[in-house]
């Protein structure tokens, strides 16, 4: 059981050794202890039985040992290692790129177009095993929702918290793109994806969708739209 035990910190285990010691001091101070009655003979109480407060005395302070004992087992940190398994697992880097502009509230899907994208998103999400994802929102201009990562529950909990109006509203695709350019130009991931989702036309930002996606190319990063909405 404890065969792979190891200590963080071994060297506080010889405080233990101050328990011997203190169990000692107990047992002579329990020996020195004198009675506030003294009787010429105790051969009238061997029939008396013992109360269980009695039987009981030494309780207290073996439960303190105990505790003490544990206490500093525990600041010593113990640590216990069973089986080690290395996984190699190849996975891609993948940015999503949501716009959440005014337009993203309109009906035709339900309940309305942002939140049907953020649950294909989710879906999508759940999906992933190996995959950094990171999240990028844009309308007039554009921000990081969350970066590359594989804690895929932060990434939902960030995902939930996403509405319109967060940003001024406007369609600015291009700097949508060139964010989520930024998020993986410097990876080293094998396989670079982008994938744009929006329902509309590029209307605002400083960098145009199609010089956008040509510097997406110099990265090897590949971009897939998904256009959200019917027409």
């Amino acid at each position: 059981m404890f065969t792979n035990v190891t200590f963080a910190y071994f060297w506080v285990l010889y405080s233990l050794l101050i328990i011997p010691l203190l169990i000692f001091w107990y047992y002579w101070k329990g020996r020195k202890k004198t009675s506030a009655i003294s009787y010429s003979s105790v051969k009238i109480f061997n029939n008396v039985p013992s109360t269980l407060r009695v039987r009981l005395r030494h309780l207290p302070f073996i439960l303190r040992m105990a505790a003490l004992a544990v206490l500093i087992i525990a600041l010593a940190r113990p640590q216990n290692f069973s089986a080690g398994q290395s996984v190699n697992a190849e996975g891609i880097d993948i940015s999503i790129v949501l716009d959440i502009s005014g337009s993203m509230l309109a009906e035709d899907f339900k309940p309305n177009r942002l939140d049907a994208a953020k649950k294909v998103i989710d879906t999508f999400i759940q999906g992933r095993t190996n995959d950094r994802i990171g999240l990028v929102i844009f309308s007039r201009e554009a921000f990081t929702q969350c970066p590359l990562t594989i804690d895929y529950s932060v990434l939902r909990n960030l995902l939930s918290d996403i509405k319109t109006g967060m940003i001024e509203d406007g369609t600015a695709i291009g700097n949508g793109i060139a964010n989520g350019i930024n998020r993986l130009k410097d990876s080293d991931a094998k396989s670079k994806v982008l994938i744009l989702l929006t329902d509309g036309v590029n209307n605002a930002g400083e960098v145009d969708p199609i010089s956008a996606a040509e510097i997406a190319a110099t990265f090897g990063i590949r971009i897939y739209t998904i256009g959200v909405g019917t027409w």
